[in-house]
């Protein structure tokens, strides 16, 4: 078995199997970047060696049960898995040091050689190569254009961030490299026809060791590329289509021409988000800001921006273009569907439906208009032994609600000098949020709630990595209506009361987002999210001031409703590591770090956090070993009776988590993964009832629950099928009651 798995017994007899390179780099002295240099000369190996792990070869072996076949399992194994054998004889020394020597040289390496032998062994040959570098050139001198003509001095107008720097080493990528950062600076200056290729580099390397480096615009570059272009006549098409042969007269608004009418969208609504002036210099970065803010509206599903020579005149002389901005929509109005059928760690299960209507300019404008209705009911099939039941089936929960939300793809402010409501100096069209809506939940023989919420904020980025939202106002209040049996557990834990009542939540919020994941070629990805939170700050001023100070066991109120007063933040920190320098690869080492805080205090001061707004811990995506709310706070374990309302108890006011995860590339669409999972919730005040759920700074430590585990992941891009497999090492109070293992089922990654 290990000889076939070699792939030895299938090299053709007085051939070698050919296993690969080694390249030495052979100086007096170390280079400065000599490790790089040597993995970019290994990069050309020709041809590439058969795979190999521990000295098995198992695609040579699939390959084989091909041969001969047209046909059959052997033929589809040899076509899926298989490999043809690589041979000595398919190498070609000559052809790889010739482009290790042309490497060398783009290095600044002018005088560089290299040499190579053939090392054998019994049915195996590898090929040494000897890189002799010599002496790096560095470069002395850097010379602009100097011609009195409009291109040349545009060019000489780059030189300030010029790549090029005396002192450096000769790098014909960073030659390159130039070439296309003055093509850009040309082309935001209104050279719409200029071309990298147009811009030669002549290099005097007669000088010994150093360079001179020449800017010069080739002689056959064509006049359209030498000079500037102003942009004429803009055409906006809202409702474009391949098909489309109909002429109808535009609408002229601001000195555009807007195609169809403004039946779907508005003319103001459209060139809000268009950067491109009429009897304005052409500017590539406003044209890519063009493309960006349209296609960021969500109402189109592509655009396409093309331009063209104006025939029409300029009295100055100026070359002009005219520009067609072509749209093609989304369909404005769509109802979705979605059937669910749930089933909880907690033993809940049961039958769920959304329905989400949208409108894509719901008031002319680009606005987004969202609803969505919820309805699902789900019944215990593990009902709590003494907890009321409904047919002796089991507790039951509904839920029914219907949220709006209303998404204006500008930012509805005032002018004011400090901002500019357009914010035109980013690619991503700013917006201003608007929710509204209403959910009743309850859960038969313990509460039901009705909860009525309204939001108003805007969301912006400044950079493709970069996120921001501001929510001014947040205002949640919640009624809540508790049974008998649930009023004596209320009474009985003072802290749940608290949590457990009808109350104002009014609440404004900051939340910043630092994604790299967008950089896919990065190998390095950092995700930062921080989030502030206050609510009742201004409540709690305003009736101080009406109605004075009152008692510590006293709350100031809103329609006779208490209001919440706390301050609540939030970190998340993940950094996502790719083991392989190939970007499309999977295997990755991922960390992730969550923590939170929340302060109760004025108006809930000694209490705790409002329920909707408290932490939990535990589930498929956080500690993997442990069912959610399974966990904590502290030490604190349930027992007895409070066993039935531990979903209740378990939850705290400060958060401390970790995670770590190494992903693999297994199969195509198939990964695999191995973790481990940290971490706690706690009390900042001090509840008898829950013993030990208290932060003290001198014991968290030995409070973290800890769980470890693998898992397999279905990747097919548009969605992940999710099976995670965690064990238990430790729980919050010690060593776990159980250790047996918790299979999690979920949809998407946990970080």
């Amino acid at each position: 078995m290990a000889t076939s798995c070699s792939g030895l017994r299938y090299i053709p007899e007085g051939q070698k199997l050919y296993t690969g390179s080694k390249v030495l780099i052979d100086s007096p002295t170390k280079l400065k970047n000599q490790k790089a240099l040597q993995a970019e000369l290994t990069t050309l190996e020709r041809p590439k060696p058969n795979f190999s792990f521990l000295g098995q070869r198992p695609k040579l072996f699939f390959w084989h049960l091909g041969v001969g076949k047209s046909k059959g399992i052997g033929h589809f194994l040899a076509n899926k898995f298989g490999e043809a054998p690589v041979l000595l004889s398919q190498a070609q020394p000559q052809n790889t040091r010739n482009l290790m020597v042309n490497r060398l040289q783009n290095r600044g390496y002018f005088h560089g050689a290299v040499t190579s032998e053939v090392v054998t062994k019994a049915n195996t040959a590898q090929l040494n190569y000897t890189a002799r570098p010599g002496q790096q050139y560095i470069i002395q001198d850097i010379h602009f254009p100097d011609r009195d003509t409009l291109i040349d001095k545009a060019i000489r107008g780059t030189q300030a961030g010029t790549l090029l720097k005396t002192g450096d080493p000769y790098d014909l990528d960073v030659l390159t490299n130039e070439r296309v950062r003055i093509d850009l600076a040309l082309k935001n200056e209104g050279y719409y026809y200029f071309n990298p290729n147009y811009l030669l580099f002549q290099v005097d390397s007669t000088l010994r060791g150093k360079v001179n480096v020449y800017y010069k615009v080739k002689p056959e570059a064509p006049a359209k590329a030498t000079r500037p272009y102003w942009l004429h006549t803009i055409s906006l098409n809202t409702n474009y289509m391949l098909t489309d042969t109909i002429h109808r007269e535009p609408v002229r608004f601001q000195k555009y021409l807007y195609y169809p009418d403004e039946s779907v969208f508005r003319a103001r609504a459209i060139t809000r988000a268009v950067f491109l002036y009429p009897d304005s210099l052409f500017r590539q970065k406003r044209r890519d800001q063009t493309l960006s803010r349209l296609m960021s509206l969500g109402t189109f599903r592509f655009v396409e921006i093309k331009f063209r020579p104006s025939t029409a005149g300029d009295s100055a002389g100026r070359a002009r273009l005219d520009s067609d901005v072509l749209m093609t929509q989304l369909r404005k109005k769509s109802v979705r569907a979605e059937l669910q059928l749930v089933s909880k760690s907690n033993g809940f299960t049961g039958p769920g439906l959304i329905v989400s209507y949208r409108n894509r300019s719901a008031l002319r404008g680009a606005e987004q208009l969202i609803i969505n209705g919820v309805a699902s009911t789900e019944t215990s099939t593990r009902a709590p032994a003494g907890a009321e039941s409904r047919s002796n089936t089991g507790l039951i929960s509904n839920e029914f609600g219907i949220n709006a939300q209303l998404i204006v793809p500008r930012l509805i402010a005032p002018h004011l000098p400090f901002l500019d409501p357009r914010l035109v100096s980013s690619d991503f069209q700013p917006r201003t949020n608007f929710g509204a809506g209403v959910r009743y939940v309850s859960r038969s023989g313990y509460f039901s709630t009705t909860s009525y919420n309204f939001n108003y904020g805007y969301s912006w980025k400044t950079k493709i990595t970069n996120e921001q939202e501001l929510k001014l106002v947040d205002v949640e209040y919640n009624a809540f209506t508790s049974s008998a049996a649930f009023d004596s557990v209320l009474k009985a834990k003072p802290f749940l009361r608290q949590a457990y009542q009808s109350q104002f939540i009014l609440a404004s919020s900051y939340r910043y987002t630092y994604n790299q994941q967008v950089l896919e070629q990065r190998r390095q990805q950092i995700f930062f999210q921080g989030q502030a939170e206050v609510s009742g700050n201004l409540a709690n001023a305003i009736s101080r001031a009406t109605v004075g100070t009152k008692s510590p066991t006293e709350h100031y109120t809103i329609a006779n409703q208490p209001f919440a007063q706390y301050a609540k933040f939030d970190l998340e920190l993940r950094e996502y590591y790719r083991i392989s320098p190939n970007p499309t690869s999977g295997n990755r080492i991922v960390g992730r770090l969550q923590i939170g805080l929340g302060l109760p205090y004025g108006n809930s001061s000694g209490g705790s956090l409002p329920y909707l707004r408290q932490y939990g811990i535990g589930g498929p995506n956080s500690i993997r070993a442990f069912a959610a709310r399974q966990i904590g706070p502290g030490s604190y374990k349930p027992s007895g009776t409070d066993i039935v309302n531990s979903y209740y108890d378990q939850v705290g006011d400060l958060r401390l988590e970790g995670n770590i995860e190494y992903r693999q590339d297994l199969f195509p669409y198939v990964k695999g993964a191995i973790f481990m999972d940290a971490g706690n919730i706690w009390l900042v005040n001090n509840d008898p009832q829950r013993p030990g759920g208290q932060f003290v700074a001198s014991q968290f430590l030995n409070q973290l629950a800890v769980g470890t585990g693998a898992g397999l992941r279905i990747d097919v891009q548009f969605f992940v099928i999710r099976f995670d497999y965690a064990i238990p090492l430790r729980a919050n109070y010690g060593t776990p009651d159980s250790k047996t293992g918790r299979l999690n089922l979920a949809i998407g990654y946990p970080f």
